[in-house]
């Protein structure tokens, strides 16, 4: 859906999730309301956590209610050293907060590779 709806390239390498930091950019500066866009920003997330699949080695996992309560959405990834994240909501968050939550950087912090 991500792919799809965004009309942009996304080949599942982490510095597409740069590309997908300017998609979500260009979206807030048209300033829709956070309800309208949820199912695209999630999308997004969707996306980002299919990056840390495929190049963390993480897998999917569906959440437990303490985690669902924690991070507001019913799914996730763990990474092989078994920390829990929550890509859909670090999407949301890209948008309300700007590129202080960039999923680039956050795909590099997963993976150890961030610089500080």
């Amino acid at each position: 859906m991500a792919r799809e709806g965004s009309r942009v390239r996304l080949d599942y390498s982490p510095a597409s999730l740069g590309l997908v930091d300017r998609v979500i950019e260009a979206i807030r500066g048209e300033q829709p309301p956070i309800e309208a866009v949820t199912p695209t920003l999630r999308g997004f997330g969707a996306y980002a956590g299919e990056v840390l699949v495929r190049t963390a080695g993480a897998a999917w996992l569906d959440f437990d209610e303490e985690q669902r309560d924690t991070f507001g959405q019913p799914f996730g990834i763990r990474t092989p050293d078994g920390r829990v994240w929550n890509p859909l909501g670090k999407a949301v968050k890209r948008y309300e907060n700007g590129p202080a939550d960039s999923l680039r950087l956050f795909c590099l912090s997963v993976v150890g590779r961030a610089e500080v």
